[in-house]
């Protein structure tokens, strides 16, 4: 989102209503959906499932994690599908934009933060839950390591693609004029990533037996729920 957003957005019509929309600035969307999905889990979604459940922790983090992935699958689909709606409207003369409005990222940049509340809020809960009183900050740094590890996972995928995309001349999926390329592929080979990553995730939630810590009160479980 950091970086092949921006791009994608700097590279369609950023003008809106006589307003000129820096494509970076769109992370606001993301910033309002993580807001916005919080209230939604803590003040609906929340007393729902626990009044189903039978359970006032509501959904476990396991499962709120499962949710992020199905979630984060959405949102590359979404901006998969941008990318193929941008391509269409390339400006015959302009070298390299289009006249698809930015706002049309608007859904991915949405779906992206209601991924990161299920997700990264959950993992994060995980990770304290699971861990003794003595190990939890040892337990929130095991999770910050996953996260900056998939960002070099991220770049490492990003270059492989390029290189083997970028054979025989080819400008690639990725290139410096993104009319030139398929970005949009590049999207749905992170959909299909994910899709792959949330049926493993899915064995290995179900393989996982969740550690009950002697000593820790009902009230303390539930301190952890977002």
């Amino acid at each position: 989102m950091a970086s092949l957003f921006v791009e994608q957005g700097d590279a369609m019509k950023t003008t809106v209503a006589g307003f000129r929309i820096p494509a970076a600035s769109m992370s606001a969307f993301d910033i309002l959906s993580v807001a916005f999905f919080i209230l939604f889990y803590r003040r609906l979604l929340t007393p729902l499932v626990s009044k189903l459940r039978k359970d006032p922790k509501g959904l476990t983090e396991l499962q709120r994690m499962g949710i992020g992935l199905i979630i984060a699958i959405m949102a590359m689909i979404a901006a998969g599908t941008v990318e193929i709606l941008r391509l269409k409207h390339v400006c015959k003369g302009c070298k390299d934009k289009s006249s698809l409005s930015i706002l049309w990222q608007i859904p991915q940049y949405m779906l992206i933060g209601a991924s990161e509340v299920f997700m990264y809020v959950g993992q994060l809960e995980f990770f304290n839950d699971q861990a003794p009183d003595g190990l939890k900050s040892f337990g929130s740094a095991l999770c910050m390591t996953s996260i900056s590890l998939g960002n070099y996972v991220s770049s490492l995928l990003v270059t492989i693609v390029m290189k083997i995309t970028a054979e025989d001349n080819r400008p690639g999926w990725i290139p410096g004029n993104l009319n030139k390329g398929h970005m949009d592929r590049f999207y749905f080979l992170l959909a299909a990533l994910t899709s792959a990553d949330f049926l493993l995730y899915v064995a290995c939630a179900r393989w996982y037996k969740c550690i009950k810590l002697e000593g820790r009160s009902r009230d303390d479980e539930e301190d952890y729920s977002v």
